[in-house]
């Protein structure tokens, strides 16, 4: 097995397409498909489905598309401990922190402290509202990820860490009393309210505590980029429902009048760590995941 096909193999499933993958790979496409047709002869399957709008891995596929993950990240791994034979920790280790938690403020704090005891340790980081981190984990992508939710997800193991209260956050134009006390939902019915797509957890989170009170929510904006979340909400556009520690992050990134107030009854979410239930993490990857922990529980002092 050359293992530049493998890495030929998920440069295409990547880019979607043999002639994207062929450009970033500056290879000529003929000899990028006959590693293709290599790839596929050795595993007696069809891997890839072309088509005029790509490729499309069948099932075949994605089985090897998970073990090339693996299999490259191993042999990166190998690499760096041989070259770091008897030395410190080395390697590259990728972590997915999901958007609009907590998660969210580690970013610098975990690569500070992995590069202050770690130095020879690459740290990826990632904090994307688009990708399944579970998934990425699956195939291989990502090695660990912190992550609303306490599963189950067939073949990944979640690791609850923390619980993120809701609060919300709205400019005094609203009328609100900065007494402290918790506001009812009921409070709530006609403001309009800045929140992430459906398809995220916080936005699940809110849905589904109006649902239950049985109280309207007027949205009036879907936002996924914090710094506008909160500029929008400083301009008094509306009003948002975040955890914690992105509500405190609003209030600190503006001079304007905001209140803070947790909500009631109550919005909480889990934080989990999520790692592979079938493959371990490296050295390198335990060092990070410890520094992660470490810091997630520091949150809760």
């Amino acid at each position: 097995m050359d293992i530049r096909r493998l890495k030929s193999f998920i440069v295409i499933v990547d880019s979607g397409s043999i002639t994207r993958a062929a450009d970033l790979l500056h290879i000529a496409q003929p000899a990028l498909s006959q590693q293709l047709s290599a790839l596929e002869d050795h595993f007696g399957q069809k891997l890839l489905i072309r088509s005029q709008q790509g490729v499309s891995m069948t099932d075949a596929g994605h089985a090897v598309y998970r073990h090339a993950q693996i299999i490259l990240r191993q042999m990166d791994q190998a690499q760096a401990d041989a070259s770091a034979a008897g030395n410190s920790l080395a390697g590259r280790v990728s972590v997915g922190l999901v958007p609009f938690s907590s998660a969210a403020t580690l970013s610098v704090d975990l690569l500070a402290e992995t590069r202050r005891r770690h130095p020879g340790i690459l740290l990826h980081l990632t904090e994307s509202v688009g990708q399944t981190y579970s998934q990425m984990i699956m195939n291989g992508r990502l090695e660990m990820a912190l992550i609303h939710g306490t599963g189950p997800i067939k073949g990944v193991r979640f690791d609850p860490i923390l619980r993120e209260d809701f609060y919300l956050v709205a400019h005094r134009d609203f009328g609100l009393e900065d007494d402290g006390k918790p506001v009812p939902l009921a409070a709530l019915d006609s403001m309009p309210l800045l929140l992430p797509p459906a398809y995220n957890f916080v936005r699940r989170a809110v849905d589904t505590a109006f649902t239950r009170t049985r109280n309207s929510m007027k949205v009036v904006a879907e936002v996924e980029i914090v710094r506008t979340l909160a500029r929008a909400v400083a301009a008094g556009l509306g009003a948002t429902i975040m955890p914690k520690a992105i509500a405190d992050r609003i209030m600190t990134e503006t001079s304007e009048p905001l209140i803070c107030r947790i909500v009631s009854p109550r919005i909480e979410e889990t934080l989990s760590l999520c790692v592979s239930d079938q493959n371990p993490l490296s050295e390198p990857a335990l060092a990070v995941r410890d520094i992660l922990v470490e810091l997630t529980e520091g949150l809760k002092i």
